[in-house]
């Protein structure tokens, strides 16, 4: 499945917004080695009201188990980065139908924003 990819034209402005874009892209193609390359070996990712994951190992399970449902449109309508802190929202549709919109906010490692040390998600079934 080829996921279709829709990028707001104000997102990739910055090295730091283009990063936070392909990490974006990462998730919903299921690219699990793009994203396991791009963060700490203490990585937490907090899914608000689901699940606290924490460490690499733990990380590549998490995204096994994600990638059953194919995403066939990922909508990105604003990614805003400052200092050691990025955010990208929008939308992903499933190959099941399901509309589902996100937010997601990154910690960096540095200022220079070329690690991900925490990803906290905000994630809504809107259909």
């Amino acid at each position: 499945l080829m996921t279709k990819v829709i990028v707001g034209e104000d997102c990739g402005n910055s090295p730091k917004n283009i990063f936070v874009q392909k990490v974006t892209i990462a998730f919903a193609k299921g690219d699990s080695k793009f994203i396991l390359s791009n963060v700490t070996d203490d990585i937490r990712w907090n899914i608000i009201g689901d699940k606290l994951i924490e460490g690499k190992d733990r990380l590549a399970e998490a995204l096994d188990e994600i990638n059953g449902d194919a995403v066939e449109a990922l909508t990105i309508r604003h990614i805003a980065t400052h200092g050691k802190a990025g955010a990208a929202d929008g939308t992903v549709r499933l190959e099941s139908g399901m509309l589902r919109a996100f937010c997601d906010v990154y910690e960096f490692s540095n200022s220079k924003g070329t690690a991900i040390k925490e990803i906290t998600s905000y994630v809504i079934d809107i259909q």
